[in-house]
């Protein structure tokens, strides 16, 4: 169900025009302008860059976060940089706090330049990564990078996602709003306020950066105003497991591990161990994955949520948007919603332009108070073609409802169709570890031991699907372990970013373009970015896994008794794709999906049951907008022709949330 947004709106306390604009002016203007020449509608206020970038306060904070994640027997406390805006503590303004909590500012980098921090004689930041600084400071923000605890100048230990990394970055929002501790170095005994910042603060982050911003709005901490998560982990279970079935072949030891500074690998023993005692490659779901759910506390959220997301996006896959939306408009959050055609990739680096002025105005109606009208636009920005956007007033859209779409036997063994109408038979799969959701697609219309593939007729209509589908699989294994894959794929010619390639959607150009003030050791110049395309005739629309085992528990797997039926259901990620008329849609059922999960111990059979195998697929205009798009379709018949071209197989899977 879709809830508008609803805003809060921090309107000025003066009711009369001459003092609304004498106010806002002299919270946007340095001393020295003492009004605007003549008020300005409150829809076109923007904060403008009036405020000195080169003369900004840089500094350096130790934030205490109450923890011992080390066990040094001293409270860990958090390496904190900042960059602020001389001129308002000059004047006795205040200024809010745009933050960005993260463990890759020393070991990886941040951006598609893989930036680092970098610093001066004193300690002092002199470049900050990305472009927020560079942006935001001459306009009246501070910018506040965050190295989690274990990592670069901070103390204690990576913990995944855990207490020790969402302390981390909320004991600094606490120290913002003046409930916390801060040292002027990492060791000494000297205090530090915050006083030049009225608390107001807006988190963001890219990969496990917006991770983090989730699991700190999770925590319903005073002060964060919003938060804005790119490519965002919402409960790390999802990233490493799907109802058992392994995404990956390691657990969240080797990620902390990957990140921890030198003086964390020699101090968190205890903390590694836990990290693999804690999360066993079975998938069962454990303590340690509840610590890591920010979806189950969404009650607690205040913060409004600018998510943004890939719907091609195969490292921080689909999975982590629908239930976590879902939870946040059934607490009444506030949200808004940008869905790109590529993988793993900012929207600094596919919408450059429209997203440092979206987020501009984001910033400024939630952390200013500017009543711009971004409250009254369109919730959702989707990427239909590469480049090209359209907008829905909600998400998912009025109208939308989920429909029972059911498989049946077909021309030929494993070649099916799909409608609305429930049938009998079976299909036979065997699973092909070698084989992956690129190769089922392809041969969709040929018979193949390796898959199960249904098709609707040639649609005559265009068909939406927006949201998360979900697809019950009955099956009979002939052995006791066995993995499922489900795959909805759009059948026909189309130009899509080439999300599989390097760049997942992109290719960096040698030109740059600059997004804010420079100084020396930072510039605000960066690579321009362009959409790297492929011609397909099949596009892969939503995807989702299991381990059979799973069967009665999403937290606990259990053997199989070869010959014996189980019912499971899959959840696929959310998405928003249209089906044009002239095209068909295909549901394929699988086993191991190539490089997306592991295989299971043994080599199944399995046989589906297609009288209890269904997908509910979410519609726009739901069973009746289906059965209007198939109406005089006729019945797909499979086609003698060559395998279908997608994009290549995906690359070997990412272990590493990062957005380098």
């Amino acid at each position: 169900m879709s809830i508008r947004t609803r805003f809060t709106i921090w309107r000025p306390l003066a009711t009369a025009a001459a003092a609304t604009a004498a106010l806002l002016a002299t919270f946007l203007a340095p001393a020295t302008a003492q009004a605007q020449p003549q008020a300005v509608p409150q829809k076109t206020r923007v904060s403008q860059p009036v405020y000195s970038y080169e003369n900004a306060v840089r500094e350096a904070v130790w934030v205490d976060t109450r923890l011992d994640g080390d066990g040094d027997g001293r409270t860990d406390r958090v390496a904190v940089d900042i960059v602020r805006p001389r001129e308002p503590a000059q004047q006795g303004r205040k200024v809010p706090v745009i933050m960005d909590a993260s463990p890759y500012y020393s070991c990886c980098g941040r951006g598609n330049e893989s930036q680092l921090k970098t610093y001066d004689a004193n300690g002092d930041v002199v470049q900050m990564p990305l472009f927020y600084d560079n942006y935001f400071v001459p306009r009246g923000y501070a910018f506040v990078g965050v190295d989690l605890a274990g990592t670069n100048r901070s103390d204690g230990c990576v913990d995944v996602g855990g207490r020790s990394d969402i302390q981390s970055a909320k004991a600094v929002v606490d120290w913002l709003n003046g409930r916390a501790t801060a040292y002027t170095s990492r060791t000494g005994t000297q205090k530090t306020k915050a006083g030049w910042t009225n608390g107001r603060t807006g988190m963001i982050g890219k990969s496990w950066d917006g991770t983090i911003a989730n699991g700190v709005a999770a925590t319903g901490v005073e002060g964060l105003r919003t938060i804005v998560p790119i490519s965002a982990i919402s409960t790390w279970y999802d990233y490493y497991f799907s109802k058992g079935a392994p995404l990956y072949d390691s657990g969240p030891d080797w990620l902390s591990n990957y990140v921890d500074s030198p003086d964390a690998r020699a101090k968190c023993a205890a903390v590694q161990q836990k990290l693999v005692d804690q999360a066993p490659r079975t998938g069962d779901w454990t303590p340690l994955w509840t610590e890591r759910d920010y979806v189950k506390d969404a009650k607690r959220v205040k913060a409004s949520v600018f998510l943004v997301h890939g719907m091609q996006d195969l490292n921080v896959r689909l999975q982590h948007v629908g239930p976590w939306w879902d939870a946040l408009a059934k607490n009444g959050v506030e949200r808004k919603i940008w869905l790109s055609q590529t993988g793993h990739v900012d929207p600094f680096d596919f919408r450059r332009a429209q997203w440092v002025d979206t987020l501009h105005r984001w910033f400024d109606h939630e952390l200013l108070g500017y009543d711009n009208g971004i409250d009254r636009e369109p919730m959702a920005d989707i990427e239909r073609h590469p480049d090209q956007w359209v907008t829905s007033t909600t998400w998912p859209p009025r109208g939308t409802s989920a429909a029972t779409l059911r498989p049946a036997k077909g021309t030929g063994p494993g070649v099916g169709t799909l409608g609305l109408t429930r049938a009998r038979g079976t299909e036979t799969v065997t699973d092909d570890p070698a084989l992956s959701e690129t190769d089922w697609a392809a041969r969709i219309d040929t018979p193949t031991p390796d898959k199960a593939g249904f098709t609707t007729g040639t649609l005559t209509k265009d068909l939406r699907l927006s949201g998360a589908s979900k697809v019950t699989v009955t099956a009979t294994p002939t052995t006791s372990t066995a993995h499922l894959s489900a795959v909805l794929v759009d059948l026909g010619p189309d130009t899509i970013r080439d999300y599989a390639a390097s760049g997942e959607g992109i290719s960096t150009l040698a030109d740059r373009t600059c997004w804010g003030l420079s100084t020396t050791g930072d510039s605000a110049c960066f690579k321009e970015t362009r959409a790297r395309t492929a011609a397909v005739d099949h596009t892969v629309v939503s995807r989702g896994w299991a381990d059979l085992g799973n069967h009665a528990s999403d937290k606990k797997g259990v053997p199989l008794t070869p010959g014996k039926a189980y019912t499971i259901t899959l959840d696929l990620g959310a998405t928003d794709h249209v089906v044009p008329a002239g095209h068909r849609l295909a549901l394929i059922v699988a086993g191991t999906d190539k490089d997306l999960i592991d295989p299971p111990s043994t080599r199944p059979t399995l046989t589906i049951d297609l009288a209890r195998t269904s997908a509910r697929v979410p519609l726009v205009g739901g069973a009746a907008a289906f059965a209007h798009a198939t109406k005089g379709a006729g019945t797909a018949v499979a086609e003698e022709a060559g395998a279908l071209d997608g994009v290549r197989a995906p690359r070997t899977a990412h272990r590493v949330p990062e957005g380098g």
